[in-house]
């Protein structure tokens, strides 16, 4: 049995945080916290030096990384560029997102990720952000491809949850009735609202059928209005709706994030996610995507991308980058800042292996600095650079 005692780090183990102690790793996955000093027999020792260790980064919207854009080509090797794009900044799990496409790359990133799953490479499941959303809010997505939620769709979704595992939906109210979304939810697919102007009423409906969560809290969607309080009031109102959002300073005003944060009824959290782009990890200035050009613009806390006519398209962030801003800007204990970006969506998209530091759970690890800068990942108790 191949065992390691992580030590000299404070250690949080997704509910509290450990001083002066030990984490033990057996065979991949974490096999207990003990007092620094404790005798833990045969083992590699391996001293931190400081900083804190964490869960692995969970991130459940990642359109892209390391150079890649998934739409580009939904291929395997495409998933595992962008997991390892983004495992430098301490992400050992991500779901692949595919944005609205022309028809027949659904099946395609369904096929992908089915493999890509099974690899153990970081990627947990897919993400698909589209076709059915609503041309009123297409943000970036080209709205030629947006259409309805019909039954075959409803029948392929229902049977990738089968292959992959872990699958998120992202659809807008105007494309789907309640009787899907039950349909869906009872087959395991994750539903969530998002790229929609749908009311609050019709929000209310849709979650009480079976939808969990809403994609990118704020943009691309209804707003809270004191009359109208659109999908956002009807997020932040409804105890069981999860909740991504882009902490980068550009896709939401901070004011507005700590707003939603203090509001939001439980048990249904809020957590980051990314949003990212292929420019993650990389020094390029652009990219193309759907055959049009995406601009990284430096300024403020990270650099914005978008198209030349000022569209957000996406995101340049890293769940690093978004805990650091948490903390900074979000009024944000280290602890919860660090949960938003592992505890909670793991709870969100039902990886009950992973997202805690907890007996017999999956040895998925980042090591932060003092700064919060990341100095090493784990995936499955392999440190980056590592071969198992």
């Amino acid at each position: 049995m191949t065992r390691q005692a992580l030590t000299g780090a404070r250690i949080f183990d997704g509910t509290r945080f450990h001083e002066q102690s030990t984490l033990l790793i057996a065979d991949g996955k974490i096999e207990a916290i003990v007092p620094a000093g404790e005798t833990v027999g045969d083992c590699e020792q391996i001293d931190l030096a400081g900083g804190t260790l964490a869960p692995g980064f969970i991130d459940a919207q990642v359109n892209g990384g390391g150079g890649r854009m998934l739409n580009d080509e939904p291929s395997p090797q495409s998933m595992y560029m962008i997991a390892e794009g983004h495992r430098p900044f301490g992400t050992t799990s991500l779901l692949p997102t595919l944005i609205t496409d022309a028809e027949g790359a659904v099946e395609k990133a369904i096929s992908s990720a089915a493999e890509a799953v099974l690899a153990g490479r970081g990627v947990a499941g897919l993400h698909l952000e589209g076709p059915h959303l609503a041309p009123s809010r297409k943000g970036t997505h080209l709205a030629k491809y947006m259409r309805p939620l019909e039954a075959a769709d409803v029948e392929l979704l229902s049977s990738a949850v089968l292959k992959v595992g872990t699958l998120v939906v992202t659809l807008a109210g105007e494309q789907v009735t309640p009787a899907q979304v039950t349909q869906l939810t009872n087959a395991g697919v994750i539903v969530c609202l998002g790229h929609t102007d749908t009311d609050a009423a019709r929000a209310q409906q849709l979650f009480d059928a079976g939808a969990r969560g809403v994609t990118h809290l704020f943009n691309a969607m209804s707003g809270l209005g004191h009359r109208q309080p659109g999908l956002v009031g009807a997020a932040l109102d409804h105890p069981d709706v999860w909740g991504g959002i882009i902490a980068d300073g550009h896709h939401v005003d901070p004011l507005a994030l700590r707003v939603a944060l203090r509001a939001k009824r439980g048990p249904g959290r809020l957590f980051f996610v990314t949003d990212s782009m292929s420019l993650v990890g990389q020094e390029r200035d652009h990219f193309t995507l759907n055959g049009r050009t995406i601009w990284r613009r430096q300024g403020g806390y990270c650099s914005r991308l978008a198209l030349d006519d000022g569209t957000l398209a996406g995101s340049d962030l890293d769940m690093a980058s978004a805990v650091r801003f948490g903390v900074s800007y979000l009024d944000l204990p280290l602890g919860e800042a660090l949960r938003m970006a592992s505890a909670y969506p793991a709870d969100f998209l039902r990886l009950n292996d992973r997202g805690r530091l907890l007996q017999g759970l999956r040895a998925d690890l980042v090591h932060l600095g003092e700064d919060l800068q990341v100095r090493q990942t784990w995936l499955g108790g392999v440190a980056s650079g590592q071969t198992s």
